[in-house]
């Protein structure tokens, strides 16, 4: 596609973004869980990762706290409020009316989806940059590896968002429908619990959650702990499931309220 293409497609995101940034803004219970949840979770689970023997694996407290607090920022910044938002906008005959215009599907629900996984992306640098200061973690050995993950994270949290919104009837249910990936990753995904120090066989199993690929590769990313093959197989993890999600996305979504 061309440039001259591309710009009024550029300009029609950015629209749809800032619309849906107002809109996000208005949601105060929305935003409260997608700023302060990321932030303060990572310290409701200082306590049990003190007991860990993170040494023995070559982890840090601050390592660990920070792959949290970021997981905790897909969950909640991107995943959750997103769930919530799309769900909202179908409800609410937004969707339905954005299809009649010039928009294509792709540009309605990555639109909807900007103003979230920017505030996901500025949370993650942010914990980055502050974990590196306050908690000592040091320079990244493989920032690359970062910037991996939270690519991989960012987007696919945006799209099993838009899949879960696909079977929720309304925006009380979210709240529900959301619960099983985010008590998956939290438990299994390295969020909570480092893969590192399950056994072997559990860790094989989690490493193929949604979330863990993108959680390996951003802890990966601060102790250097991953070889080449162990990185790509975590990218193509992380690819395999965007593919999915996104294919059945443009199969299940719905566009209008479920009556």
């Amino acid at each position: 596609m061309s440039s001259v293409a591309w710009a009024p497609a550029g300009r029609r995101l950015r629209a749809l973004a800032r619309a849906e940034l107002a809109l996000l803004g208005r949601n105060r219970g929305v935003v409260f869980t997608a700023l302060v949840m990321p932030l303060a979770l990572p310290f409701s689970v200082r306590p049990a990762i003190d007991q860990l023997d993170l040494k023995k694996e070559g982890l840090t407290v601050g390592a660990v706290m920070m792959t949290a607090a970021i997981g905790f920022s897909f969950l909640f910044a991107v995943y959750t409020s997103l769930v919530n938002a799309y769900v909202a906008r179908r409800e609410e005959l937004v969707l339905k009316r954005l299809r009649t215009g010039e928009l294509s599907d792709a540009e309605i629900l990555t639109g909807t989806a900007l103003p979230a996984v920017c505030v996901g992306l500025g949370q993650a640098l942010l914990l980055c940059v502050g974990c590196a200061v306050l908690l000592d973690t040091g320079a990244p050995k493989a920032p690359y590896l970062i910037l991996l993950g939270l690519l991989a994270g960012l987007v696919l949290s945006a799209a099993l968002a838009a899949l879960t919104a696909s079977f929720t009837r309304t925006v009380e249910s979210g709240q529900v429908t959301a619960l099983p990936l985010v008590f998956v990753s939290m438990a299994g995904s390295g969020i909570t619990f480092p893969t590192e120090l399950m056994p072997e066989k559990v860790a094989s199993v989690c490493e193929l959650l949604p979330l863990s690929p993108a959680i390996r590769l951003v802890r990966a990313g601060w102790t250097g702990q991953l070889s080449a093959y162990e990185a790509l197989g975590a990218v193509a993890t992380a690819l395999a499931w965007t593919v999915v999600a996104v294919f059945a996305v443009r199969r299940r979504f719905r566009w209008e309220p479920r009556r």
